[in-house]
């Protein structure tokens, strides 16, 4: 049972949806991490990521935009992703994100240090401090959407999406370091979440489209978050 709270969530539709009507057995399509989504009819794969306040995105702009200057790769939103890749049908997106945010409040997140990944998505990005409430807000999304990964949650703000050999990587990490000297120990709150399409097999990201965010504005304070059960 989740905590009882009183919960205030603006949530903003950012473009209207057609009503659709499916078979019941592809509302709950699962994708593991790292997915390599299959077209199922009346799908779309969509992600749910965690946004920096607007304070701090033009930081972050700014030193995504300086790595993409030297090494290419497609413009994206700062975010941390909280689920990730998951097809679904429109509906069935809507109504999870709606039910998970209700739950949720602010909450802090810190950056660890810049490092780098293994594949296009994960190429360089900020590795994020797993605290309790970082990880307990992922997977308390990850319970609404019914996601499962085959790894373990590593909260990060991704950089730069590319293709890179592991060198190109090592000095983009440094490149990163150069271009933002104080980026390691920064730290903001996080209070906006946004439902995502996107197609992880796209990797222009043209295909890319937030569908609806929310403002957590919980005030709950008896319990440490509202999310616990």
């Amino acid at each position: 049972m989740f905590h009882l709270c009183t919960t205030s969530l603006s949530l903003k539709r950012v473009k209207p949806l057609t009503t659709l009507t499916f078979s019941a057995s592809l509302n709950t399509t699962k994708y593991m991490a790292n997915p390599n989504p299959t077209t199922q009819y009346g799908t779309e794969v969509y992600s749910v990521w965690a946004l920096p306040p607007e304070s701090v995105r033009p930081r972050l702009k700014s030193l995504m935009s300086g790595l993409r200057a030297e090494y290419g790769g497609p413009e994206f939103e700062p975010h941390i992703t909280v689920v990730g890749a998951i097809r679904l049908t429109p509906e069935s997106a809507l109504e999870m994100i709606r039910s998970a945010a209700s739950r949720l409040r602010p909450y802090k997140a810190k950056v660890a240090s810049v490092s780098r990944g293994t594949f296009f998505y994960q190429c360089v990005y900020l590795l994020i401090e797993p605290t309790k409430e970082v990880v307990e807000a992922s997977a308390h999304c990850c319970g609404h959407f019914g996601y499962q990964s085959s790894t373990t949650y590593m909260p990060h703000l991704s950089l730069l999406y590319q293709d890179l050999t592991d060198e190109e990587k090592d000095k983009a990490v440094k490149k990163a370091e150069e271009l933002d000297k104080e980026i390691g120990g920064l730290e903001f709150e996080i209070s906006e979440f946004a439902l995502y399409k996107t197609d992880t097999e796209d990797k222009s990201l043209k295909s890319w489209e937030k569908i609806e965010e929310g403002q957590a504005n919980c005030c709950c304070t008896a319990v440490p978050g509202c999310w616990y059960t």
